[in-house]
């Protein structure tokens, strides 16, 4: 009988594939990239055959690679799926993600919630990014997650957050003609983006100068005046920072709850609920699109 193929290594594959590159599949897995690239290395000599590539600055899937992909991916469903019907995964632990845009106005609401319509179960939080918050919950280690819109898989939207720019009050303007420092989450980032095309539509020149994987790093770094950020609001400015009205209106961003699949319904209903109904009282209400 041929040696089985390692889940874990297979779960490292995929994450290479979604998050898009080592660097990145280490920083969701939570591990060295040094592990990443040896999970690869093990899967390339148990099949004698290479996987990854190197792409200019990226990577690249070979065709056995690409391959490989659709079963891992075919596997991790099975295998996942069976934990949870043979309830191995933990089913008296309700696991919820939360972005940190959102955190400390959500989980109150939520956690409360949760203890009088699931009384005997306790609950667990994982605050994180948008994008490895979703990875994670398709992943089915989380049993639904609170995330920017435009991470994968996509969630059902609760609420419309407008989106600000935000400086140091000290900051000091660029000259005309100068580029506009920008402080950005590290990549893959929607935030990020819409910040740069805003920008570049308005006709602004604009520079990344500091980037940070977490929102407490990208506000130290805007509160030191190194530049300025595009942010969610959801209510008020971030301490130290004011918004800062010179820079083009970029709209909102949707809030969405991401569920995992096979969740209790009425769990990922009465999450939705209860965010929705909170920032609605606040003047965030979900657009009708």
């Amino acid at each position: 009988m041929p040696d089985p193929l390692d889940l874990v290594h297979l779960r490292t594959l995929l994450a290479i594939a979604d998050c898009g590159g080592f660097h990145r599949a280490a920083a969701a897995l939570r591990v060295s990239q040094s592990t990443v690239s040896q999970h690869v290395r093990l899967l390339e000599r148990r099949l004698k055959e290479p996987l990854v590539e190197r792409a200019g600055r990226g990577v690249r899937f070979t065709a056995h690679g690409e391959a490989l992909l659709v079963e891992a991916r075919r596997i991790l469903a099975v295998h996942d799926e069976s934990l949870r019907r043979l309830e191995v995964a933990g089913e008296r632990v309700i696991v919820v993600g939360c972005t940190e845009h959102a955190a400390d106005k959500v989980l109150p609401q939520l956690l409360d919630a949760i203890r009088r319509g699931f009384p005997g179960r306790s609950v667990r939080f994982r605050i994180d990014r948008s994008t490895q918050l979703a990875h994670v919950v398709g992943r089915g280690g989380l049993d639904l997650a609170v995330v920017l819109a435009g991470a994968e898989p996509a969630g059902t939207t609760v609420a419309e957050l407008p989106l600000c720019w935000y400086a140091a009050p000290q900051f000091a303007l660029p000259a005309d003609g100068s580029a506009w420092p920008v402080v950005a989450f590290e990549e893959p980032c929607g935030l990020r983006r819409r910040a740069l095309e805003a920008l570049e539509q308005a006709g602004e020149a604009s520079e990344i100068v500091a980037e940070a994987t977490s929102l407490d790093g990208v506000v130290a770094a805007v509160r030191a005046g190194l530049g300025v950020a595009l942010l969610p609001s959801t209510g008020r400015a971030p301490a130290g920072l004011v918004p800062l009205r010179r820079l083009p209106a970029v709209g909102t961003v949707g809030l969405q709850v991401a569920a995992r699949r096979g969740i209790d319904r009425e769990l990922e209903r009465m999450a939705c609920e209860v965010i929705e109904g909170f920032f609605a009282s606040h003047g965030h209400l979900r657009s009708a699109a």
